[in-house]
């Protein structure tokens, strides 16, 4: 392959064209958009080589009047990779961007995809040249709509199918807006050639699949726009989560706030159990803990719950989308691993469908019960009888 061209040295004409005007303006106003500290951060760049991300460098360098910084992430995954990791970095300095390979070991866990992502993410964000500076990353309406067929695929949820925010502190994505062909005529007019990842093509990966065989054949039975509708759908999905989102934080406060629920006296941290409501005077399990056993909510104790409990008949007043979300982010943020629909269902039983039965056995160690109206999450204890 031909070497790279150079990129356009600091004060030399940028690319015109309506693709260029449309990148470039696209730029100007998410970074105008983002909040007072952040906008007056340095931004970074996370640069590949590719189209999309070397359009977003140049049109970042062309709209900020400060200082620009792109971080190169090198994966190692390819022959060659730390020669053009290398001389992309320095076409980047000579057009004025303060530009640094940052090389990355990608683990196994979750596939290669997965891994390679979070090396990459953790890259960029310890590449930041102050804590406040957004990463700017060069996603494209295309990449939203394989998002949402995935999600899709996948029988997620609406905040999966919601896709990727332009704004998610402190990532940003100007590009949203735009297809491919915007950035690849952007680079064409520019004068630069680009780097075509071979991983891109590859049908060994998912995302690849969907990019080359998938979306084509949607496009060609269904009449053409559908990355277009499947983008619209992701917005529309957005307001729908943000609401839900606003919802079930005050859902969870109130669940957390209510009497017994939390911790306040010497009594009550020896087991938030001590007090019941009425009519639901059984733990969950056979038999309930005595108080000052050490099985009360403690965040300074393994043996205890792992996490405020949450007052079941709070949150029994919302609707099941609600609450369901709010036992979702209270159990993943507690620590419950690959959590799962028919476990989620499980416990959102103990709230909406409570019969008195135990609840599920979850991942990372944990069990779920309900004790004393309210829903305890804790330490799993081995041997114990679930039935």
């Amino acid at each position: 392959m031909a070497a790279p061209r150079r990129l356009n040295r600091p004060g030399t004409a940028v690319p015109a064209g309506a693709a260029a005007q449309r990148v470039r303006a696209a730029v100007r106003d998410a970074l105008a958009a983002l909040p007072a500290p952040v906008r007056t951060a340095p931004p970074l760049v996370g640069c590949s080589g590719g189209a999309d991300s070397t359009a977003l460098v140049l049109a970042v360098r062309a709209v900020v009047d400060g200082p620009v910084h792109a971080a190169v992430v090198d994966h190692g995954l390819q022959d060659g990779s730390a020669q053009r990791s290398a001389a992309l970095a320095d076409r980047l300095r000579e057009s004025g961007v303060d530009a640094a390979v940052h090389a990355v070991e990608v683990g196994v866990a979750g596939g290669m995809e997965a891994a390679a992502r979070r090396a990459r993410r953790a890259a960029l964000l310890a590449a930041r040249p102050d804590p406040r500076s957004p990463v700017l990353l060069g996603h494209t309406l295309d990449d939203q709509a394989e998002t949402v067929l995935l999600g899709l695929a996948r029988g997620s949820g609406a905040r999966s199918l919601a896709g990727m925010r332009e704004w998610s502190d402190p990532w940003l994505r100007p590009l949203l807006g735009l297809r491919r062909a915007d950035t690849a005529r952007f680079c064409a007019r520019a004068g630069v050639e680009v780097w075509d990842d071979p991983h891109n093509a590859d049908p060994r990966f998912t995302r690849s699949r969907l990019r080359h065989e998938v979306l084509p054949l949607l496009e060609d039975v269904l009449g053409g726009g559908v990355a277009g509708a499947l983008a619209r759908s992701a917005g529309q999905l957005r307001d729908d989560d943000d609401a839900l989102a606003e919802r079930a934080g005050l859902l969870r406060a109130a669940a957390e706030r209510a009497p017994g629920a939390e911790p306040d006296t010497e009594r009550d941290r020896a087991g938030p159990w001590t007090t019941g409501a009425p009519g639901d005077s059984a733990d969950s399990s056979p038999a309930a803990p005595h108080p000052g056993t050490g099985d009360g909510w403690s965040p300074d104790t393994g043996t205890g719950a792992v996490a405020v409990p949450l007052d079941a008949a709070a949150l029994a007043t919302a609707p099941a989308a609600v609450r369901r979300r709010v036992l979702r982010e209270w159990l993943t943020g507690a620590g419950v691993r690959a959590l799962t629909e028919p476990q989620l269902r499980a416990a959102d039983d103990l709230v909406g469908r409570w019969r008195g039965q135990g609840g599920p056995t979850l991942g990372g160690g944990l069990e779920l019960t309900r004790a004393r109206g309210r829903l305890v999450l804790r330490h799993q204890r081995w041997g114990r009888d679930r039935a």
